[in-house]
């Protein structure tokens, strides 16, 4: 009987923690979403509490103000993705199944690239951001992105594609397919889970970066990204209520939140089929 009860009491005190964990995680999100409906002078009475009467056009005001910049973010995100799926493909596939002098070599100094932080680089890529007149647009983004996020998809990529039988790509060759075909029609369609992987991570990543936007673009408003529009929000409409605000930020995870769950799916089985690969 001691041991049950040592035992029951064990396992109430791990749901104990599980919901003191949970709710350490979710009370922020909480306590935005119960911001977005207050006024400024309900937040200076009644900071913790529910609204009393719930501001819908906090909403409206968040709307208008972070449009602009969700639009740019998209912008941004999808542009970047696409470049890099598609050197990520190409270049995973021609590791894995093309033969050339120094592939290894090439392949692991490809590789090596993981270990340099991205922190040694700023000041040389936003050098020569500068000097190829990119400050203060897209591109001054999109192509440090696509540069710099394609290393661990191709190793990603290249560990995947060199899983696939190589019966299925002779069967291929012999009814007269040629690589390009083969890529197209075999090896990416088997590869789409994987490929969810490498584009959800990148999104979030660029969705979600700051320092690099912060010190390219922000000088250029109508350029700005998610994060750096709502940074300077509360200082450029000094007008809009701090409820607005949170709003602006309760709009900005919409689009992510979408994304993840119509590709939750695929990118669960991209890491699982990625594990098992590994």
């Amino acid at each position: 009987m001691r041991h049950q009860r040592g035992a029951l009491r064990a396992e109430i005190m791990r749901y104990v923690v599980l919901v003191a964990f949970l709710g350490g995680m979710f009370y922020p999100i909480v306590f935005m979403l119960l911001t977005t409906g207050k006024t400024n002078a309900e937040l200076s009475i009644n900071f913790f509490g529910l609204p009393r009467d719930f501001q819908v056009e906090n909403y409206t005001r968040a709307f208008n103000a972070v449009l602009p910049y969700i639009g740019n973010s998209i912008k941004v995100s999808g542009v970047t993705v696409i470049g890099q799926v598609a050197l990520s493909v190409l270049g995973g596939y021609a590791f894995a199944r093309f033969k050339f002098p120094g592939k290894n070599i090439l392949f692991y100094a490809v590789v090596s690239l993981m270990m340099v932080p991205g922190i040694l680089t700023f000041v040389p890529q936003f050098i020569i951001a500068r000097d190829l007149s990119l400050l203060g647009n897209h591109n001054a983004l999109i192509f440090p992105y696509i540069a710099g996020s394609q290393v661990g998809g191709i190793f990603m990529m290249r560990i995947f594609f060199a899983s696939l039988p190589e019966e299925l790509m002779e069967a291929a060759r012999v009814d007269g397919a040629n690589e390009l075909t083969i890529l197209s029609r075999i090896a990416v369609p088997l590869s789409i889970p994987m490929i969810m992987v490498i584009a959800v991570q990148n999104i979030l990543g660029t969705w979600n970066d700051y320092i690099w936007p912060l010190v390219t673009i922000s000088m250029n408003e109508s350029a700005r990204t998610i994060p750096i529009g709502l940074a300077f929000l509360p200082t450029e409409y000094a007008q809009i209520p701090y409820g607005a605000v949170m709003a602006g930020y309760t709009l900005s995870a919409i689009p992510m939140a979408i994304l993840f769950v119509f590709t939750m799916r695929y990118f669960v089985q991209g890491l699982s089929s990625g594990a098992l690969k590994l």
